[in-house]
């Protein structure tokens, strides 16, 4: 894989922008993870299952774009205004109330009421010559015809209802355009509104819990910016771990040209860990594979260290910021360690100028490697090398890209981390740096 046009065109992103992307994504989860225990989101909630239903819906619907024509209290209230102002019907209720009427009434009770069809008798007596004049008028015509009509009970009968106060409350409800605006339900869509616009609740809806998937699905387990001056101070130990505290841990090897240098290349610089690889004369311990460990001389230095009981776990994200600077024959690496020779897990190993990532594993028969190389990057500026070792494969990154991932075999220890620069025989030996800004680790929750 060559990265050198992506890197040049964008492709990959730079590593200022990714530690910016990584760090406003680790902000982001935060403040999502907040936002998700907040009264307000569990009121949105509450309040969109409300407001969203369809029962409030169709309730909304009918009371916006009901017309107060079409209602009963705007019939019930047009035909009572059309009686009340109806000039026979006040003039009944006026003689209703007339004394005429009332004089009239009490005298039609009486047995002398026949009186007021004679005539004579009428033409002689002028209070029988009243009775009878308002008998014939038309204000009891109007009586007559009114008193004990459908029309009067009907009126009546609305006007008693039109002035209840249930009526009064209903009716004037109905005949304000605005009545959507005076009801408890426009005041939970208002709440609603408000919610829904306010900043938290949108980012919160804006997202998913699968946009953290990896942050949300892993715990930081061991971290190092390397604020330490001294390795004695440090989680990290020199030389190689061996499971058996027999094997001297403190060596070299004789098919390399470097001695490690029991830690005097370590050093911490401003914040930053370099491995530094010198030309330097050293005799020191070297593991032949055949005479076993002897002395030999070396004509250059460098170091290795391990973080065994630093961090040490079976799955995870390994991250690592860091960049390689010094002669092409110097290999650096950044891998996984067990108990074991094999697994061997090289998250990051620099070779004559290429990355080279892969994975060693023993079958009964052989040692097997499945691995990638990738050239074109300017290796001695920082990149960000993540390594995923999640239940099904294993994944590497490159800043934001993936360049290489295997199911091929899944490792079933736990692993440590361990750093180390060295010159194999054969190479065109120099001096060199490798320098770490931090790693990080994380374990699958």
């Amino acid at each position: 894989m060559n990265l050198y046009w992506k890197s040049l065109f964008g492709g990959l992103m730079s590593t200022a922008k990714y530690e910016a992307k990584l760090r406003q994504q680790s902000e982001d989860y935060k403040r999502y993870l907040l936002i998700s225990e907040s009264k307000e989101l569990e009121e949105y909630k509450v309040l969109y299952d409300q407001v969203k239903s369809s029962e409030f819906k169709e309730m909304k619907r009918t009371l916006v774009s009901r017309k107060y024509k079409d209602t009963q209290e705007y019939r019930d209230m047009a035909k009572f205004k059309k009686l009340d102002g109806d000039d026979k019907l006040k003039l009944y209720f006026k003689v209703l109330a007339s004394q005429e009427l009332a004089d009239y009434l009490a005298f039609k009770a009486t047995p002398d009421f026949v009186s007021l069809a004679n005539h004579d008798l009428v033409k002689k007596s002028p209070e029988l010559a009243r009775l009878k004049k308002f008998e014939k008028s038309d204000e009891y015509k109007i009586y007559t015809r009114f008193h004990d009509s459908y029309v009067v009970k009907e009126y009546l009968e609305l006007k008693e209802k039109v002035n209840t106060p249930e009526f009064k409350k209903s009716n004037e409800f109905w005949s304000n355009p605005k009545r959507w605006e005076t009801t408890k339900e426009y005041q939970v869509e208002c709440r609603f509104h408000q919610l829904a616009d306010n900043e938290d609740i949108r980012f919160y809806l804006k997202h998913k819990i699968e946009d953290f998937a990896t942050i949300a699905g892993y715990e930081l387990t061991f971290e190092d910016n390397f604020s330490w001056n001294s390795l004695n101070s440090s989680k990290w130990d020199v030389g190689f771990h061996y499971k058996s505290p027999v094997f001297v841990g403190k060596h070299s090897f004789v098919n390399e040209q470097q001695s490690n240098n029991n830690g005097n290349n370590v050093t911490v610089i401003a914040g930053n860990l370099h491995i530094v690889t010198k030309e330097q004369k050293n005799e020191a311990l070297a593991w032949h594979p055949e005479k076993g460990f002897v002395q030999k001389e070396f004509n250059y230095t460098s170091d290795v260290i391990h973080g065994r009981n630093a961090v040490c776990q079976k799955g995870g994200l390994y991250r690592a910021k860091m960049r390689f600077d010094g002669a092409k024959g110097v290999l650096h690496a950044l891998s996984l360690k067990g108990d074991e020779k094999t697994p061997h897990i090289n998250i990051c190993k620099v070779d004559k100028g290429e990355i080279e990532v892969g994975l060693y594993w023993s079958s009964k028969f052989e040692t097997n490697y499945t691995s990638a190389r990738i050239k074109g990057l300017n290796l001695s500026k920082f990149f960000i090398y993540s390594f995923e070792w999640n239940e099904k494969e294993l994944i590497w990154y490159i800043n934001d890209m993936e360049v290489f991932r295997t199911s091929n075999y899944m490792p079933q220890d736990a692993m440590y981390p361990m750093f180390n620069s060295f010159i194999p025989e054969g190479n065109k030996g120099g001096e060199a740096d490798f320098e770490i800004d931090y790693i990080k680790v994380f374990v699958k929750k």
